[in-house]
């Protein structure tokens, strides 16, 4: 597996050598004969988006998964291939947003969970499992001594969040008003805490705390976010809806000093990337956080999300404890995902595996850069291991090559983003860098 500072150079090369042309051959015509195309042969998909839109705002429940004309409706998945309502089959690259990193119904996962189903599922009490899946936890990221569960990544960087403002609250009490939290442009951290180009902090769907944004990958724009009133620092190590954007290890490694010399509480969010190594970004990294959140694919799929860290940090939550916290959640400790996850962890994602989706990511990424820069087509991609994003300064171009894909059986997700699952093969790779490849020198030829 690639190193990151060998990632950083490659990654620089091809975003220096990308083609920036301007379209000569109307993007907007072209756009509009791609969703004619796309609707023509989904008319199924297109009666359950009417009648989804019904009774669903927009015709979904969940945004990211909504593109023009409307989305497809999956009828079955196994492995790494989807079936519409309309028979079309497609490999999945978009991997549920690194969630499907084991593929789709995974024989093993399937089978652990009907087993226990045996046994009751919602217990409205403490159990074994959770115990058993909190040690393979603390045993497999560096940072983490204890850990709890949530049910989402989302719930997991609330609760890391307040867990560092109590924490920095208790040791500085009498030193000032310490509420801030930092975060990065283009930075998401859950349906909460979103900080796109066009709200930042101000999303109104975000929670009322007191954020500081600082520019990704900027050592220099540190000066200005640790003030005096800095609580914590919430940062991915390789940004994911912020278009797998990797952070330099000099920034993160920066990072830590900072908040080592200030006394702030960094949070790594590792929703994401915890795959991209078995202990995580942190570890290929090699920088630890103070707190570290989870969530994803560790189920198997399954609702899932976890926040551990330093033990004096989360003995916050001892009952004992001067002024403990507590953490609710019905679903917390639910027998399903703590099921699932173990069995991820057992039997599905050792260092090897890991080490090959990863690998394969990596390749997948130079062949794709090689085939847009070899055309002279004006995109570009980012990402770290198997995580990875098409960009362009032309939306309508990423678009375009979304379509595309999709009229070959290919899904990925419209804003370009690709999370490799293990159910992906070399195979599966070469389809696509081929129909990429020819895409692009058909666009080529008419100018865009």
């Amino acid at each position: 597996m690639p190193s990151v500072s060998e990632w950083a150079a490659t990654g620089k090369l091809c975003h220096d050598k990308r083609v920036t042309t301007k379209p000569e051959h109307g993007l907007a015509e072209m756009v509009g004969e791609a969703h004619a195309a796309y609707r023509s042969l989904r008319p199924v998909s297109a009666r359950w988006h009417a009648d989804a839109c019904k009774v669903l705002p927009g015709g979904n429940t969940r945004s990211v998964l909504h593109f023009d004309p409307f989305p497809f409706r999956v009828a079955s998945a196994h492995d790494q291939v989807l079936i519409d309502v309309d028979g079309h089959r497609y490999i999945d690259f978009c991997g549920n947003y690194t969630a499907a990193l084991l593929g789709h119904s995974p024989a093993t996962v399937q089978a652990a969970v009907a087993d226990v189903l045996n046994e009751g599922w919602a217990l409205g009490a403490t159990h074994p499992r959770e115990v058993e899946l909190a040690q393979l936890i603390c045993d497999r990221f560096p940072s983490i001594d204890q850990v709890r569960f949530t049910n989402s990544g989302t719930e997991a960087n609330l609760m890391a969040i307040g867990t560092a403002l109590h924490h920095v609250a208790a040791v500085a009490e009498g030193s000032g008003d310490r509420r801030t939290i930092g975060v990065f442009d283009q930075a998401y951290h859950g349906g909460v805490l979103s900080f796109g180009p066009q709200d930042g902090p101000h999303n109104p769907m975000n929670v009322p705390h007191r954020f500081r944004v600082a520019r990704f990958d900027d050592i220099v724009g540190l000066d200005d976010l640790f003030q005096p009133d800095l609580a914590c620092v919430l940062v991915e190590p390789v940004q994911g809806s912020g278009g797998c954007r990797p952070a330099s290890p000099a920034f993160l490694q920066e990072l830590r000093r900072r908040c080592d010399d200030t006394g702030t509480l960094l949070i790594f969010d590792e929703v994401m990337t915890s795959r991209l190594s078995p202990g995580g970004a942190q570890q290929r990294f090699d920088v630890l956080p103070d707190l570290t959140t989870l969530g994803k694919y560790l189920a198997g799929g399954m609702t899932f999300g976890a926040f551990g860290g330093r033990r004096h940090i989360m003995a916050a939550f001892e009952p004992s404890a001067e002024r403990s916290l507590t953490q609710a959640g019905t679903f917390n400790n639910n027998i399903v995902s703590m099921t699932a996850a173990i069995t991820t962890l057992r039997h599905e994602l050792d260092a090897d595996t890991l080490g090959e989706v990863n690998d394969r990511g990596d390749r997948l990424r130079a062949d794709l850069q090689a085939a847009f820069t070899d055309a002279g087509v004006g995109l570009w991609v980012t990402g770290l291991g198997s995580m990875l994003c098409v960009h362009s300064d032309d939306d309508r171009l990423v678009e375009l090559y979304f379509h595309a894909m999709l009229a070959q059986g290919l899904y990925l997700a419209r804003r370009g983003f690709m999370a490799l699952s293990k159910a992906i093969t070399d195979d599966d790779c070469r389809r696509l860098i081929e129909a990429s490849a020819d895409w692009a020198a058909s666009i080529a030829r008419t100018g865009g």
